[in-house]
């Protein structure tokens, strides 16, 4: 993405923006805060818009099986959640179809409480979940300050944070 911006021009610089991941995985947000420090976007949703990253910038990436993703976070002892899987406002939605086939495989949970859920789409995920045993979390989806998602907006539960490190020890147990 960087070679594309450099290529048309845009003074983005692969260090600076290597540096503002802190030793983390460099990802769009990181690329959003160059622009935004360029002077070129003010905000990082006007950065993921469609004249930037969202669309002339983005690069496919490669993304691992679902199915296969879900088998090795519980053989590393993980517990695999669904991150808003009803978030109509990003665009598409997983169906329940498939939601019920990864908890088939060994899905834990799914994330209900999620800004870009609408009230009705939250009970949607909370039946869906009761639905297939699984377990409900929040979230803030909190990415960094730059971001308007305050930390801790959508909290996970105290039962359901409990039955996330049960599962979790039971795997390393058992594994």
């Amino acid at each position: 993405m960087v070679a594309l911006l450099r290529a048309d021009g845009v003074d983005v610089s692969w260090p600076e923006i290597l540096a503002g991941a802190g030793g983390g995985t460099v990802g769009r947000p990181h690329i959003a805060q160059a622009l935004i420090r360029a002077g070129l976007v003010g905000t990082t949703r006007e950065a993921f818009g469609p004249d930037w990253l969202g669309e002339r910038y983005r690069l496919p990436k490669e993304d691992i099986d679902v199915f296969c993703a879900v088998r090795l976070v519980r053989a590393a002892g993980g517990v695999p959640v669904f991150a808003h899987p009803r978030a109509t406002r990003r665009g598409r939605v997983v169906p329940d179809e498939l939601i019920a086939e990864l908890a088939a495989v060994g899905l834990a949970g799914l994330e209900a409480d999620h800004e870009d859920h609408s009230p009705a789409e939250r009970e949607h995920v909370r039946a869906l979940a009761a639905e297939l045993g699984l377990l409900v979390t929040g979230s803030s989806d909190f990415h960094g300050t730059h971001k308007t998602v305050q930390l801790g907006a959508f909290g996970t539960g105290v039962e359901a944070y409990e039955r996330i490190v049960a599962a979790g020890v039971t795997e390393v147990a058992s594994g």
